[in-house]
């Protein structure tokens, strides 16, 4: 860790706990994160307000250390994407457990990460706006230990950066990589190989940008399944091999080809596996996210540990923890945690365990069947022992939008005892 990155997470820790953070126990109100942690708490019996989200201390332990495992075994390098979680703690912890650097979507996010000294940056994303390019142009050139490297996909784009970093007199060019996109109708990213070439030209055509190799985002391949994606991801590493014999990587230390979200990073893998050699060596460079949390929906269906359990299994970190408020009739129930609490967007949550006078058993006939702003409807069978007042834990699915509704979670060991809490930045 560096000095500048130890000295900001400092910052973080003397923040003082007040009404901005939901759940924290209101007596906590004046105390430093770093007072509040020192305190190990229990999160059922030291004065923490439902609803509360937390994070298990060792699930998050096991996550962190089987992907830094998992990159390593493959030859990969690994910067997983930051916007998942925005969380500059656990930037640190990846980058403890092997990470080159941390991805990231948009300058707002690169700008956090700096803030907490993160010296290496992949913006999987195009960056068109002059201001945005501006800062980073003097982040550039006032930090020689400081790398990004950012997507480009279009000709105009191109030209957009190149007036924009010309105007702002940088002295460093901005690395770049092309993106080729995952099919037509696919999100971001280049058509064909003959406009890559094009997209391609353009940069070498600059001297604010540098053209460093290929990316992606295999998850976008329409209707994904292994045939398609490796058939994608096989394009991709051609593309990296045509531009090498072409001579458009002539001069650099390494070439970069990078993919992989948080469903098929075991296609990335293979592919990758299979690039040839080339001129110079290859940056392998994958960016899977979402385990750092990992989650009971999504992506718990879609890991790739599903398909090679051989490998590991990530574990789900996060539970919400509510409690019912409300139990109409036999068949219904509400607890007081709604969208504004809870992720939604790919699953409802997941009713797990229940807990009353301390006692914690699974959450036998109860489900979630909807989501209002403040509350989550429960549908109960007979055999769902519920009353007002008990504690309901829910499983989400999609971290991506569990991290953005709380700015301070707690992260608790399995008896509950809170160890630290997790400052996050949308």
């Amino acid at each position: 860790m560096t000095a500048d990155t130890a000295q900001s997470l400092a910052r973080l820790a003397a923040e003082r706990v007040d009404h901005r953070f939901k759940g924290l126990p209101p007596d906590a109100d004046g105390l430093t994160v770093a007072e509040l942690a020192g305190q190990r708490r229990n999160l059922f019996t030291g004065g923490f307000a439902t609803p509360v989200l937390a994070l298990s201390a060792e699930r998050l332990e096991h996550n962190l250390k089987l992907m830094e495992t998992y990159a390593a075994r493959h030859g990969l390098t690994f910067a997983p994407h930051g916007k998942t979680s925005m969380a500059p703690q656990l930037f640190q912890r990846q980058i403890e457990h092997g990470a080159w650097g941390i991805t990231l979507a948009v300058p707002h996010q690169v700008r956090v990460a700096r803030a907490f000294g993160t010296r290496r940056v992949f913006l999987a994303n195009e960056l068109v706006d002059a201001a945005a390019l501006r800062w980073i142009a003097a982040e550039l050139d006032a930090d020689p230990g400081f790398e990004l490297i950012c997507y480009v996909d279009s000709v105009r784009g191109v030209e957009l950066m190149d007036a924009a970093l010309r105007d702002a007199d940088a002295t460093r060019p901005v690395d770049v990589v092309v993106e080729l996109a995952a099919g037509d109708g696919a999100r971001t990213g280049v058509r064909t190989e003959t406009e890559c070439a094009a997209v391609a030209d353009a940069v070498a055509g600059t001297r604010t940008l540098r053209l460093v190799g290929v990316a992606g985002y295999e998850g976008e391949v329409p209707k994904a399944d292994t045939e398609r994606v490796t058939a994608w991801l096989r394009r991709l590493v051609a593309l990296a091999a045509d531009f090498d014999k072409a001579g458009r990587f002539a001069g650099l230390e390494e070439i970069v080809v990078s993919a992989g979200g948080s469903a098929w990073f075991d296609a990335v893998a293979a592919v990758f596996a299979e690039i040839p050699e080339l001129s110079l060596p290859v940056l392998k460079l994958l960016r899977s996210g979402a385990y750092v949390s990992h989650d009971d929906g999504h992506y718990r269906k879609l890991t790739p540990f599903n398909r090679v359990p051989e490998e590991g299994a990530l574990e789900p970190a996060f539970r919400l923890w509510t409690q019912v408020v409300s139990r109409p009739s036999a068949e219904q129930a509400f607890v007081n945690a709604g969208k504004r609490d809870a992720a939604y967007d790919l699953d409802l949550p997941f009713a797990q365990v229940l807990r009353r006078d301390g006692a914690e058993r699974p959450a036998t006939g109860v489900s979630v069947t909807a989501l209002s702003d403040q509350h989550a409807w429960l549908a109960t069978t007979p055999e769902a022992d519920l009353e007002v007042g008990d504690w309901v834990g829910l499983g989400l699915s999609h971290p991506c939008t569990s991290f953005d509704k709380w700015q301070l979670i707690p992260v608790a060991e399995a008896d509950g005892t809170v160890v630290d809490y997790v400052r996050t930045f949308f």
